[in-house]
């Protein structure tokens, strides 16, 4: 099975699919990840119904998953509330799951009093075509922790290419009451939450979500899974990152161009 095919959940199973860096310049931010020896998609932008949607994009596309860099463009209320968030912090704002079915995810939702926006088909231009989605949003208040969300890929072959061999492991999210902020995750994605020496941990099919105590909500990073980590922290150091070993994984601080820590192992 290549790449492509590995990326949409099979019917009853749920993945956590990508997380968003909100940056104001997408080209500065694309830079850190090239310079760590990874490859980045070009500039797309996003559009429903043929019109621009607010955000433009480049990608670092994983075996599992992805890495997304956004920024927001035109005068929408998808670019409104991304500038908002942008201004709480600098780094990781959005949290995806993948899913094999976007409509029943918003109907599920709608039942649970998330209050769901309209489903969204979202699209964009890349190599070889064009790129469809289907995408469940909520109301900005729903999940204060960031923009946390579905999608259903249309058509992951177009999407999945020049794919770096890392996979997206987990997300760490922090909440001032980190079970209280569990239970609604659970409940938004249907999962069982499991306690943990150092909060709660939601189990999808391929990747979790950890969450913790923090000052405010908010999302802090993410981990990777890769073959050599040793390279990757010293491709980091070399950058001028801050490189922490904790156990058997790196903990690395990401700069201002993007925010937000990453850890690998």
């Amino acid at each position: 099975m290549n790449d492509a095919a590995r990326q949409k959940p099979p019917p009853g199973a749920l993945y956590v699919d990508h997380v968003s860096h909100f940056v104001k310049d997408l080209d500065a931010a694309a830079r850190v990840f090239e310079r760590l020896g990874l490859r980045v998609t070009r500039t797309s932008v996003q559009e429903v119904e043929g019109k621009p949607a607010g955000a433009s994009n480049r990608c670092v596309m994983l075996a599992e998953g992805y890495i997304e860099i956004l920024s927001p463009t035109h005068a929408t209320p998808v670019a409104k509330r991304m500038r908002a968030l942008m201004k709480r912090y600098a780094g990781v704002h959005l949290v995806c799951f993948g899913t094999p079915d976007a409509a029943e995810e918003h109907q599920r939702l709608a039942a649970h009093g998330f209050e769901p926006q309209p489903l969204v088909s979202l699209a964009r231009a890349v190599a070889g075509g064009t790129a469809r989605f289907k995408v469940v949003r909520l109301a900005p208040k729903k999940m204060p922790e960031g923009r946390i969300q579905y999608v259903e890929h249309l058509t992951p072959e177009l999407v999945w290419r020049d794919v770096n061999a890392l996979r997206l492991q987990e997300v760490f999210v922090v909440a001032p009451k980190p079970a209280d902020a569990a239970a609604r995750w659970a409940e938004f994605a249907g999962l069982i939450p499991r306690p943990e020496k150092n909060g709660v941990r939601l189990e999808t099919e391929r990747g979790s979500i950890l969450i913790s105590k923090g000052a405010a909500p908010a999302i802090a990073g993410y981990s990777l899974s890769c073959r050599h980590p040793e390279e990757l922290a010293a491709r980091c150091k070399a950058q001028g990152m801050s490189v922490e070993k904790r156990g058997a994984r790196y903990r690395v601080k990401l700069p201002p161009a993007l925010g937000g820590t990453i850890a690998f192992g």
